[in-house]
């Protein structure tokens, strides 16, 4: 036949059953609906792992067997040309650990951040700074917790709100976070390499 298919696939796509297939990773258009819905249920890939794992997938090995059942087929790709399938195990969703590795990761965290907030007013002299300050403008000598004290306590928690850009489970503007950006970022580096080291090996996949 002929005609002209529109494929669009991300750089990660993430799928929770063994057997893959097209429509679960990319977004198509064409003239001939018949063909779309053929080709949604197209095998990609028979995942055998019971455990949570990555593919690195070609596009070229997507448009050969999509020109197995249709040769005539023109395929325009508007995605990436290589691809990640992260499997997510329904096993692993479910598993009690991952809630304990998130809540150790939050304490870890949290201690953390409190001792290195503690470390860095004590290497540059907060204390003191505080108590010359206060006794410069009040005349008198600081009892160790005054105005200062408090305010910076208050300003260093509002300052930590307004860099997250969150509180509780509100987003306080509709910028991403920090940690978004930067998670963003190292997801994009981690893709980017496991599809560079893929190309260097020619590995491929077994996807009967």
């Amino acid at each position: 036949m002929n005609g002209m298919l529109y494929l669009k696939i991300d750089q990660n796509v993430e799928v929770d059953h063994a057997d893959v297939t097209l429509g679960d990773v990319a977004k198509m258009e064409c003239t001939d609906e018949s063909v779309k819905n053929r080709l949604k249920t197209m095998k990609l890939l028979k995942i055998r792992d019971e455990k949570s794992s990555r593919y690195v997938y070609s596009v070229l090995e997507v448009v050969r067997r999509i020109h197995e059942i249709y040769p005539g087929l023109e395929v325009q790709n508007v995605g990436e040309a290589d691809f990640i399938i992260e499997y997510e195990s329904p096993l692993y969703n479910r598993n009690r650990w991952s809630m304990l590795k998130v809540i150790l990761v939050c304490v870890t965290l949290f201690i953390g951040s409190a001792f290195s907030i503690m470390t860095f007013n004590n290497d540059v002299g907060i204390p003191e700074v505080f108590a010359q300050v206060y006794l410069l403008v009040m005349g008198k000598e600081s009892d160790g917790f005054t105005i200062l004290e408090a305010m910076y306590s208050f300003g260093i928690a509002v300052g930590i709100l307004v860099f997250y850009n969150h509180f509780g489970g509100k987003r306080i503007t509709k910028d991403p976070t920090p940690i978004e950006v930067q998670m963003r970022l190292y997801e994009d580096d981690v893709n980017s390499t496991l599809i560079e080291g893929c190309n260097r090996k020619e590995t491929h996949i077994d996807v009967d």
